[in-house]
């Protein structure tokens, strides 16, 4: 698929790109975790991750969020990128884990990148849906934005919704609702699977592969202590609208648009690996 595929752009996607007015300080939201210099913070607006034949590298928040808008600003490496992956959710820690996933798969040169998204409930993924992108995400910087409220994850583009994950614990399915999360990044080698399954290597002579990152925002709740920075009292950054948050019929309109048009995988109709019936959490899809 290509990406100049304007002509089939409805209105309401053209030249929609938050630029993050009120974006956050790098040097006091995250830390760099792994990757022995590999990753670095370029100014308080700006952080790279790179990934040679000998590591790659990562970092998280500091802060730990249970709700929120989470906004970032990434350009995925360029060229041929086959073999990488570069990471980008919130994620809890333990056995039961909870965890939101983007996830940027390589491609040769020319070849669209495929974003892969995943939802973790105490634990259990398996929810992935993949998508191409209308755009080539390494000429410059896109925002990709993880709304999470007690009803709801939604997964946005550009501010165009791509993926909505409702909240089905009325019909027994557990919801991310109860373990603050971190910020979590990564750029990392899985030429095992991330390319054609496997097929395509990383090409180390094209080394070091690089992400760059820029206008973090969260307005959200940061849990401290066991208490919420909610709790009672704006949140960090807004009004907490969307803590109630839902799609309009704009919005509904363009995830339609998106999962028509560029979703290429999509669990809730693989009827091949859930031939005793699909998870009950697609009868809401």
């Amino acid at each position: 698929m290509a990406f100049s595929s304007n002509s089939t752009l409805p209105f309401f996607v053209l030249g929609i790109i938050f630029l993050g007015t009120t974006s956050a300080n790098f040097y006091n939201e995250f830390d760099i975790t792994w990757g022995d210099g590999r990753g670095k913070v370029l100014n308080a607006d700006q952080l790279t991750l790179s990934l040679d034949k000998a590591s790659g590298s990562g970092f998280e928040s500091r802060n730990e969020y249970l709700f929120g808008q989470i906004d970032m600003q990434l350009k995925l490496v360029p060229g041929n990128s086959a073999g990488t992956v570069t990471a980008y959710y919130l994620s809890s820690k333990g056995s039961n884990w909870d965890e939101i996933d983007f996830e940027f798969l390589g491609n040769l040169s020319g070849d669209p990148y495929i974003l892969h998204t995943n939802v973790f409930s105490q634990g259990k993924g398996n929810r992935e849906q993949q998508f191409y992108l209308w755009f080539d995400p390494t000429a410059d910087f896109h925002t990709y934005s993880i709304l999470w409220n007690p009803q709801r994850i939604i997964f946005s583009v550009d501010g165009t919704p791509i993926r909505e994950f409702k909240n089905a614990e009325s019909i027994g399915v557990p919801f991310p609702k109860n373990q603050p999360m971190r910020i979590h990044s990564s750029l990392w080698n899985a030429d095992d699977w991330a390319t054609r399954g496997g097929l395509v290597k990383t090409d180390w002579s094209k080394a070091p592969f690089t992400a760059s990152y820029r206008n973090f925002k969260a307005d959200a709740c940061v849990v401290s202590s066991g208490k919420s920075s909610c709790a009672g009292s704006a949140s960090s950054g807004g009004n907490q609208a969307w803590l109630s948050e839902e799609l309009d019929n704009t919005k509904q309109e363009r995830l339609r648009w998106v999962q028509k048009n560029y979703m290429i995988y999509n669990y809730c109709s693989d009827s091949k690996r859930f031939p005793q019936g699909f998870p009950p959490e697609c009868k809401m899809a």
